[in-house]
């Protein structure tokens, strides 16, 4: 994981002030860009949380490194590798937002 954004996450500091708040009325709040938590607590609405993942790098494919000596070589992957974290995104996720929120 690169990434985790709460709400509006990067996109709020192209924002003003006046597009981000989430004005509360008798009826709830008019909108969510905090994504559900401001200043570390719960606002009672739904938490919105993205996360950005890199693509895998330990393909099965030759690429280039360099030895203990700062010679060149060529590195392949053996063994078990993960070419899609796509089935293990969830507690990877799980994992990152308790980070994040705690």
């Amino acid at each position: 994981v690169k990434g985790v954004e709460i709400g509006d996450g990067f996109a709020a500091v192209a924002q003003r002030g006046t597009e981000h708040r989430d004005e509360m009325t008798p009826d709830g709040f008019l909108s969510n860009h905090a994504g559900g938590i401001l200043g570390g607590i719960s606002t009672g609405q739904a938490i919105i949380c993205s996360a950005a993942f890199k693509p895998t790098s330990s393909l099965r494919l030759p690429g280039r490194g360099l030895d203990i000596h700062g010679q060149p070589v060529e590195v392949i992957t053996t063994g078990r590798h993960d070419p899609c974290v796509g089935i293990r995104a969830t507690p990877i996720c799980e994992a990152m937002v308790a980070l994040v929120l705690m």
